[in-house]
Parts: C-alpha cells; structure tokens; sequence
C-alpha cells in the first residue's frame, strides 16, 4: 500500500488516461466533499461513540464496583476529550497542509520514520474501524432480533440470531454504497439520535425497575480471584471499547472547509465539545443507573436485562439496530477509502463504480461472516477494546503530540499526555486477556450459527 503523499507520478487507468493524485483525492470517500458544517462533525462524533459500548458500561461496573467503575469512566471521558483536542490541532499543523487520515499524521510526525508511523497507525486503526463494525453486525442482528421476538413472539420465537445479522449484513451492503464520508450525514444524524434516544429508554427503564425492586447491597460479579482480576481487565477494555472515536475523528474533521480565517480546527472543536457533553451524559446515566437496577445480575447489554414493560424494550431494541446501521457506516467509510486507495494507487485499477461496489461488498460480507461466527458481545468488546481502541484513543494522540509540538518535561501537556499514555498502555496489556477470558467462557454454552 502507498500513501497519498508519497504518490508522485499520474496513476494509469483501464482508459489510458492519466489521473493525477488531486483527481484521486476528489474521488476517494474521506476527501470528496469539505463542505460540512460544525454540526456534522457533532452528531457524526456522537454515532462514533454512543454506540455498542454504552449498553455493556453497567455491566463493566458490576465488575469494578460502584467507585472504581464510574471512576474510570470520568478518568477515560477526560483523558480521551484531552486526546482528541490533540488530534484536532495537529490537523492542520502544517500550513497549507491538511492531514485527512489518521496515519497520514503519524507518517509526517515521525519524519525520517515515517513509515514506521504510517504502518504503526495503520494497522492499529484497521483494527478499531473493522473490529467496530464486526461488533456492530452483532448488535444490530442481536438488537433487532430481541425487537421482532417481543413484537410477534409466535413467528420469530424460533428464528436464529444467524438469520437477524445476515439481514443486517444485507442492509449494509446497500449503504456501503454511498459515495463519500459527507453524504452520511443523513444516515449519522439518526443514528446520533437514536443514540441519545436509547440511551434515555434504558436510563428510565432502569430507575422504574430500580425503585421497585433494586438489590440491598453491591459487590462484583465473581466471587474468587482469578474471576475479579480477569472482570477487571474485561471491564478496562469495555470502557475503553465506549471511547472509541479516535479512530475517525481526522477523517470527519477531513469533510469540513478550512479557510485562513476560520481554520477547520474551530468548527471541529466547536461539535466534539457538543458531541463529548452528549457522551458523559448518555454514559453515566446509563452505567449508573442500570448497575444501580440490577447489580452484580446485569447482563453485558443492560437492554437484555430490561423486560418489562415488552413494548418500551422493543421500541428501544429498535433503536440500538437503527444507531447501528448508521455507526457501521461512520466506520466503515475510512476502511471503504484505505481500500479504494490501494486498488487505485497500487493496482492501477480505475476508479469507477464496479470498483466501489465490489470492493465494499466483498468487504461488508467479510466482516458479517466473522460476526456471525464469533457473537460473543462482552468478550468482544474487552477484547477489541484493550487490543486496539486504547492505542488511538489514549496512546497513539499523545505521543504525535510530544513528538510534534515537544512541550516541556513536567508542563501542564507533558504530564498530561504521558499520564494518558501510561494508562493506555496499562489497558492495552490486560484488557484482552479478560476479553479472551469471556469469550472462552461463553464458548461452552455456544453453538456455531445459532
């Protein structure tokens, strides 16, 4: 794979035509459009983080407890908005340069090493953008078979979860055919309110199940141990897994105009704030609430613990696989434009439609094939969590930032950036062991496409 900015020479395409590196950028999903507002970058930023991870935030404090577990969840929501403010200033750097892709500013920070970064940043942020949407296929056939089975119990009581995530799969083949990151808006914005809206659904379904019978006292889940050490690296992974919008948080910021004016760092700032104060809101009250209803008994989706009365936990089933439909996109585009790009650059193949449908087909049938495989929701978030996300949202933000702007040892951004590089790199290590761990447990009780 190559770079933009390491392409030099017009690309050949099947015409014979030359297409130069700007006709390319014009054409690739993330570049296409800047003509965003601030508000887009607010509610696509919301999609990219109240998803999967808000509903698995009660069941990471039945592992913590109640102070170490909203504890981490404040610690991580103010170390992440710190990282992302890091990422939004390094954008645009460089003067009259824009960094559009995450490893396109790791390769220009490490300089003579710039491959090394773009390599490093590459594949972890592969990891994040194809471990969400591999998640995120679960949940939706998950949610929208809990939805259909309370609507029509007689007809689809029976029916394999297998069948609800290959329709689910179906429906992102569809999408995935949108051309570029700016024409999701439509789709990101319900998604964003869906969030917020499901969000609100489980926090007062939780308080009423709450005040009428709510546990006498809280501990942790496992009783030995081994079984607390390995929940607590799981839950570290959870919440990790709950910010997770690092990932893509270039590329949205690549959709906006910039001028000398009203550089793009503003009008991005402006909705990650609106979109952070969304976060914390729709994750305490849905981690606190829901650990507060059912303890240490709460499932690794709250939803699923919720089941009654039938029709709110339907309508609010509903919304999670309609907030889904739009996150798998939000992600998915950057995967759409790294791939498209390597076809383009490196195979010369000609940038066309049959080229976008069979590329983003193959890969939106790939991921929903490992989904159904592997259904293992709380495994898989402490799992891709600890492995991944840490590294974008904690770690990677923070050491560009050092390297690039080398603030002094022991300032205000150097304890802040090397505090949130230590706890990554802590969550990084043991998260996916407990992930591993809860996966291999749910194995005994799981039958292949079931």
């Amino acid at each position: 794979m190559v770079t933009m900015r390491s392409v030099q020479k017009d690309v050949e395409n099947q015409g014979g035509e030359s297409s130069t590196n700007d006709d390319i950028e014009k054409w690739l999903p993330i570049s296409a459009s800047r003509k965003a507002k601030w508000w887009y970058s607010a509610f696509h930023n919301v999609t990219a983080m109240v998803g999967a991870g808000v509903l698995g935030l009660p069941y990471a404090l039945s592992q913590l407890g109640w102070f170490p577990g909203v504890s981490l969840i404040l610690v991580s929501w103010l170390m992440t908005f710190y990282s992302l403010w890091q990422l939004v200033q390094m954008h645009e750097m460089v003067p009259g340069k824009r960094f559009d892709r995450y490893f396109d500013l790791g390769e220009h920070v490490f300089g003579s090493n710039g491959r090394f970064g773009f390599w490093m940043i590459m594949i972890q942020q592969l990891i994040v953008q194809v471990a969400s949407t591999i998640v995120y296929s679960v949940t939706g056939g998950k949610s929208l078979k809990k939805f259909c089975e309370i609507l029509i119990p007689s007809v689809f009581g029976d029916f394999r979860q297998t069948y609800f995530i290959v329709f689910f799969v179906c429906l992102q083949l569809f999408l995935s055919q949108i051309p570029n990151f700016n024409n999701l808006k439509g789709v990101s914005l319900l998604a964003a309110f869906m969030s917020v809206c499901y969000s609100m659904v489980a926090f007062g379904s939780s308080l009423a199940k709450g005040f009428k019978n709510h546990p006498p006292h809280y501990g942790v889940r496992s009783h030995t141990p081994a079984g607390k050490t390995f929940d607590i690296f799981n839950a570290l992974g959870t919440i990790a897994f709950a910010f997770a919008g690092h990932g893509v948080v270039l590329e949205i910021q690549a959709t906006l105009p910039s001028t000398e004016e009203i550089p793009s760092k503003k009008p991005m700032w402006k909705g990650i704030v609106v979109a952070y104060c969304i976060v914390i809101m729709c994750y305490l009250t849905v981690a606190i609430s829901g650990f507060w209803a059912f303890g240490t008994t709460v499932e690794d989706d709250v939803l699923v613990s919720l089941g009654h009365p039938p029709w709110v936990i339907a309508i609010a089933n509903f919304m999670v696989f309609l907030h889904v439909i739009g996150s798998y996109q939000v992600f998915a585009m950057p995967v759409f434009d790294t791939i498209e790009s390597c076809l383009v650059q490196k195979f010369n193949l000609k940038p066309s439609r049959t080229l976008r449908i069979v590329a983003r087909s193959l890969y939106v049938a790939m991921v929903g094939l490992i989904g159904i495989i592997f259904p293992f929701f709380g495994g898989l978030l402490g799992f891709f969590g600890g492995l991944a996300f840490t590294a974008t949202s904690y770690i990677i933000p923070c050491v560009l930032w050092i390297m690039a702007k080398k603030p002094k040892r022991w300032s205000l951004h150097w304890i802040a950036s090397v505090a949130c590089i230590v706890l990554g790199t802590v969550i990084s290590i043991v998260a996916p062991i407990g992930g591993i761990r809860t996966i291999i447990v749910s194995i005994k009780t799981y039958k292949l496409f079931s």
